[in-house]
């Protein structure tokens, strides 16, 4: 799983770490949960934070490997 944090200035990145300071959310490592929309969706959902779809993709794909 992949943890997404809100950081104060509303920012969203992956954290590796699992210790940056802000509101997180886990993604799963499925395919389906990383398709773009999907994970545009939860992100809104889980931090409530709107963002366009594809943004978060790149990174969210390369915090698993």
């Amino acid at each position: 799983m992949t943890r997404l944090v809100r950081g104060a200035d509303g920012s969203i990145a992956a954290d590796a770490t699992g210790k940056m300071a802000g509101r997180g959310t886990y993604i799963c490592d499925e395919p389906a949960c990383r398709e773009p929309r999907r994970l545009a969706e939860a992100v809104k959902r889980a931090l409530g934070a709107a963002i366009e779809p594809g943004l978060l993709g790149t990174e969210v794909n390369n915090a698993t490997t």
